[in-house]
């Protein structure tokens, strides 16, 4: 498409009027770039493939502000990375409400005094926001390992990596936390 740019406007133009067949013809020419461009930002092909369709969804429905003449391209990616951002953030989101809900230890009965409730939540958040900062690969291993208290052979298993794999990178994450929170 980039050396028929006239071929492209008219196909924008027929998509502008409703035309599905003619989006679908641009959908076709930029589905890869748009992947690639979610799957930068999101490191993950699941949500690079979603991020993409939303992308194209959400670019048809907003074809009326087009500005006609304008390149088409940077417009479309600069839709979809939007939509690979939000994936990422919202993502993140999870992943630590999830890695605070494994974190919680129950009490087993007994109700500790306010004062070490408190420091005990203090030192939690510090450590939450130190394992937060390591690489996802090595925050992965460990919350599986010491938040939900797998083995490092489950560990393993659940990762799909070698049991060597989990032992460098709990290895590298627990002296990156040491540093980080003595």
């Amino acid at each position: 498409m980039e050396g028929r740019p006239l071929d492209e406007h008219l196909l924008i133009e027929r998509a502008r009027r409703g035309d599905e067949e003619a989006y679908a013809e641009l959908v076709h020419a930029y589905e890869g770039i748009a992947f690639r461009t979610a799957y930068l930002l999101t490191r993950s092909a699941a949500d690079a493939e979603d991020a993409a369709q939303d992308g194209f969804v959400k670019a048809w429905r907003a074809l009326g502000r087009f500005r006609a003449g304008a390149p088409f391209r940077p417009w479309l990616l600069r839709i979809v990375a939007n939509e690979a951002h939000n994936r990422r953030r919202s993502a993140g989101r999870r992943a630590d409400v999830a890695l605070r809900a494994a974190a919680e230890d129950p009490s087993g009965g007994a109700a500790p005094s306010p004062e070490a409730g408190l420091m005990d939540a203090e030192r939690r958040d510090t450590l939450l926001a130190a394992v937060n900062t390591l690489p996802d690969d090595q925050r992965a291993v460990v919350a599986l390992r010491y938040f939900v208290g797998l083995s490092e052979e489950e560990t393993a298993e659940v990762l799909d990596v070698p049991r060597g794999t989990i032992k460098s990178r709990t290895a590298r994450a627990l002296e990156r936390l040491r540093e980080t929170y003595g």
